[in-house]
């Protein structure tokens, strides 16, 4: 797609409107993936009693990986398929996929089944978020890629928050933890059609303003762009060195937030001897707030700071990084739930920076025609590790670990991940201008 700095004012405001229409269509597809996810997490002791064979937390951590694992093996696939045979189309299947899934965990009745529910909705979910930010980041060239994707991440934001509140719904008389998966699933199917139908007109009208479309998408408007074999691909993928290092940056900071994520409701539940709706509240509402500002913020500093330096979007990144360190170490030696609040905002504030830039810099690493896959691996390497996270703390819990250890040696993957972070922004730096693949 070339920029639209080439085309007439005119042409290039509709562009750029019908760029945004796009981002909007696929807001609510991400709130509804995470809200999916995240009910879980604030309804497990209702969960747990009704499905008794759980049993352990090591058990429910086992359950909570499984989902990572099978997610993060199959998101490579899911890129490949984005980038080879159409964004449009495997948004529209893995929404529709996952939310029958959801709809089916509220039906479950023992550990097998809901193990079962999980790794399908970690299969469905898997095409998601590869094609959805590889679409996002070929209609958003340049000054506005970073408040797009922050704009998408946003949604991801709202559905963690919502599914927070998914404690109060369990414990409802009237409703149930089934009921809120049953109702959420239906949503979801009955919203794909809509998405379809907007996203072909948003495909046409870019195509009737003469952009080149997405990249890769053989159903995309535009001239196609040119095809690069399977094996080329990844090869080319998993000799970039500055790719690697995104994936390495990508996955540290994501070990404690997954942790952070999946265990904040049962851990403040329990330390601080809380009901479960007001655990699943306080461990996300806020922190998602944060989460929110942080996205809006990082996006807006990345695109102006990128206009300076083309290392801009990675120093807002290692800038959201950092934050996350005091914000562990705040969470594990709170002594009241008001602290643990607070410092679960700061991670929340670092995380949306961070968070909203990792699409944008792999732009800046990646051809677009290996967009989708390359976010596929940097899921697969991500989510694996974070499963394994999710297991080992659930262990740690079992084996009385204190709180504050345990979080210690989270905090210390987000250090690392700093230092990585500004190696890319050299790489990034030196490369100059040259570094903007579009």
């Amino acid at each position: 797609m070339t920029g639209t700095a080439l085309r007439p004012p005119n042409a290039a405001r509709s562009l750029l409107r019908t760029a945004w229409f796009a981002v909007a269509l696929l807001w609510p597809v991400a709130m509804l993936n995470y809200l999916d996810r995240q009910m879980l997490a604030s309804m497990k002791s209702s969960v747990m009693h009704d499905v008794a064979d759980v049993a352990t937390d090591a058990n429910w951590g086992l359950m909570l990986g499984q989902f990572k694992w099978v997610y993060a093996f199959l998101s490579p696939l899911g890129g490949l398929v984005a980038d080879r045979f159409g964004r449009r189309l495997t948004i529209a299947c893995s929404l529709c996929a996952w939310s029958a899934v959801t709809w089916w965990t509220g039906s479950v009745t023992t550990f097998h089944e809901l193990m079962w529910a999980r790794t399908l909705m970690g299969v469905s979910e898997a095409f998601y978020i590869p094609a959805a930010l590889a679409l996002i980041a070929d209609l958003h060239v340049g000054a506005t890629r970073s408040r797009a994707v922050g704009t998408h991440q946003t949604a991801i934001y709202v559905g963690m928050m919502a599914g927070g509140f998914g404690g109060y719904v369990a414990d409802s008389p009237d409703l149930g933890w089934r009921w809120a998966f049953h109702a959420a699933g239906i949503v979801g199917i009955a919203y794909t059609l809509p998405l379809v139908l907007g996203l072909r007109a948003a495909e046409r009208r870019v195509a009737a303003l003469g952009a080149g479309g997405a990249a890769g998408d053989r159903a995309g408007p535009g001239d196609p762009a040119p095809r690069i074999g399977v094996i080329a691909g990844l090869r080319e993928l998993v000799t970039n060195v500055p790719f690697l290092l995104l994936v390495a940056c990508f996955t540290l900071p994501a070990l404690p937030a997954w942790v952070v994520r999946d265990w904040m409701p049962a851990i403040l539940k329990q330390q601080f001897n809380i009901g479960q709706g007001v655990a699943g509240v306080s461990a996300t509402l806020y922190t998602t707030i944060a989460m929110l500002f942080g996205a809006a913020l990082g996006g807006w500093l990345a695109d102006r700071w990128s206009r300076l330096t083309p290392a801009g979007r990675a120093y807002t990144s290692a800038i959201g990084i950092a934050l996350l360190v005091p914000g562990l170490f705040g969470v594990g030696n709170a002594a009241t739930l008001g602290m643990a609040v607070v410092f679960l905002a700061v991670f929340g504030l670092g995380w949306g920076c961070f968070d909203t830039n990792n699409m944008p810099i792999l732009c800046q690493l990646v051809r677009p025609e290996l967009r989708a896959t390359g976010y596929g691996l940097m899921n697969l390497v991500s989510i694996s590790c974070g499963g394994i996270a999710d297991w080992a703390f659930g262990a740690m819990r079992d084996r009385g670990v204190p709180l504050n250890v345990a979080f210690g040696v989270f905090a210390a993957f987000a250090v690392v991940a700093v230092g990585v972070m500004l190696l890319i922004a050299r790489r990034v730096r030196s490369a100059g201008t040259a570094s903007l693949l579009r």
